[in-house]
């Protein structure tokens, strides 16, 4: 089945709401790839996503804030932690496209052992720090941000430090909107393929500079070649509110 058309704006959830979240300050960096380097990554019944012929592996570092049961709860401390995923682009039989996560690194431990059992995603726990030097710019415009990570469990030989120094706003492309206009996550439980849909406001994103890059999360997961060239792809944005809907095939 063809995929379904890209549409930066989310489509509604049906059914109850299992939980929502804030990702905030977050940065994208995407290297293309050809779709048969991570075909082998894919879950059950799902293919690479492409965009004029090729797909892409990004490096997200963002802050998650208060995450929690519902549309609306947020659970202190618990719920507020740092991540860094690496990512891949994703296609169903049905033509629905989404996300697969190849790594998830975040510094609470109770929410790495709890996704993993949940949701068979590969969170590990890692150290990490998070550093906004203000720019004086308008909005976030001028700021560097630093993300920085060490592996804990499981393996401890991942280290990642990032730096970006945001720009203007500006106004999603064809390329901004196939990364960030995502509505399902892609995984498997139990051999089963499964779907959990969320849905978000538009991304706001700014143009992004990158400042510092020397990250071994990606050849903690068999990327390592891809920073031997610069990305692709940088943005920078904000954040939004996210909510999530129940797992389904």
């Amino acid at each position: 089945m063809r995929p379904e058309p890209v549409d930066p704006l989310a489509p509604p959830l049906a059914g109850p709401t299992l939980m929502n979240q804030d990702w905030r300050d977050l940065t994208y960096l995407h290297w293309a790839v050809p779709p048969e380097r991570v075909a082998h990554l894919m879950p059950p019944g799902v293919r690479p996503d492409v965009h004029e012929g090729v797909t892409y592996v990004g490096l997200v570092p963002f802050r998650m804030v208060d995450a929690g049961p519902g549309g609306r709860v947020s659970v202190p401390w618990a719920g507020t932690f740092l991540e860094t995923n690496v990512r891949l682009y994703s296609v169903d039989e049905r033509g629905r496209r989404g996300v697969v996560f190849v790594s998830l690194d975040a510094d609470r431990l109770l929410v790495v052992l709890g996704a993993r059992a949940a949701f068979n995603v590969p969170y590990r726990w890692a150290r990490m720090r998070h550093h906004r030097a203000p720019g004086g710019g308008p909005g976030p415009q001028g700021d560097v941000h630093t993300y920085t990570a060490r592996l804990r469990w499981p393996g401890t030989s991942g280290r990642s430090r990032v730096s970006v120094r945001v720009g203007a706003p500006r106004a999603a492309d064809a390329l901004d909107e196939f990364v960030s206009a995502r509505w399902r996550l892609h995984t498997a439980v139990l051999g089963r393929a499964l779907v959990v849909p969320n849905a978000h406001e538009q991304w706001p994103l700014h143009d992004a500079e990158v400042v510092d890059l020397a990250d071994g999360l990606l050849a903690s997961v068999g990327f390592g070649e891809l920073l031997d060239r610069a990305p692709d792809h940088v943005a920078f944005s904000p954040g939004v509110h996210t909510v999530f809907g129940l797992p389904r095939r």
